[in-house]
């Protein structure tokens, strides 16, 4: 079916999303291996096997679409991108998923002439969904895989909206990953008081959700793990873009699909 719902892709996917959840909770559970891949970036069998129900899922929804999932192209499995795509990480946050933390997502992204179009981000152990339901439009539910609902139309949703008209004394969601003095002064320069750490793609949702100004991120990250955010930041009435105001490119397959520094933020005037 072409894509014309957001609701309906979302629908469509919740049990496939369900399943890859309890099962990379369900591996947790039991005791994990970790791998690591040529650019020493962690892998567990969670990744590979919700990798590969969330995979059969998208291709079964949408056959017209070619999946783009972190896994498969990290073993040189990229597929031919046209003009609309997925971009799949089955579980955003290894490193903290291994390490018995709970700040990991499942983020699905769709794109369509290069601008993410679709979000859905799921957190298994917290349970917080996250997902845009129409242009323009995104919400936001709570449960946990063993009870995700059939339709979203059977569970509460709430309305996503980011912080309106802040500017000057900012508050931050920032990656667990940078830190250090010379981060410190970035933030410092961009007019940040506080900040909170948090991992994964929470920050997109978490930011949609108003919890707070800006995610600013100057270390690497890849195109599956900016999708989904990006599309529902900017469903909820926020901007993604790189720091100079440009938009963020997806499709880059000769650089592996990596994105460079980028800035999320609420509906903010401006910034130091």
């Amino acid at each position: 079916m072409p894509f014309t719902s957001h609701a309906r892709l979302a629908d469509a996917l919740l049990p496939a999303l369900g399943e890859a959840a309890s099962t990379i909770l369900q591996i947790r559970d039991k005791g994990l291996v970790v791998e690591h891949k040529s650019d020493d970036s962690p892998v567990t069998e969670a990744d590979r096997r919700a990798e590969a129900i969330l995979s059969a899922a998208l291709r079964a929804i949408h056959p017209e679409f070619p999946v783009a999932a972190e896994e498969s192209c990290a073993s040189g499995m990229t597929p031919e991108l046209g003009r609309a795509y997925f971009l799949l990480d089955p579980l955003d946050g290894t490193r903290d998923y291994a390490m018995g933390r709970d700040d990991f997502t499942i983020n699905i992204g769709l794109i369509t002439d290069g601008r993410p179009v679709f979000g859905l981000i799921y957190a298994p152990a917290h349970g917080d969904l996250f997902v845009t339901t129409g242009a323009g439009e995104a919400v936001g539910a709570k449960f946990a895989p063993n009870q995700l609902p059939r339709r979203l139309a059977e569970t509460q949703t709430a309305p996503l909206r980011v912080r309106d008209g802040r500017s000057g004394a900012l508050t931050a969601l920032v990656s667990q990953r940078e830190q250090g003095p010379e981060f410190d002064s970035r933030l410092e320069a961009l007019g940040i008081v506080s900040r909170t750490p948090v991992s994964s793609a929470l920050k997109f949702g978490r930011l949609a959700r108003g919890e707070a100004d800006i995610y600013p991120r100057f270390g690497p990250t890849c195109e599956w793990d900016t999708a989904a955010g990006q599309a529902i930041v900017e469903a909820a009435g926020g901007t993604v873009t790189a720091f100079d105001g440009t938009a963020l490119i997806y499709g880059k397959t000769s650089l592996g699909f990596l994105n460079g520094p980028f800035i999320a933020r609420g509906r903010i005037e401006k910034i130091c």
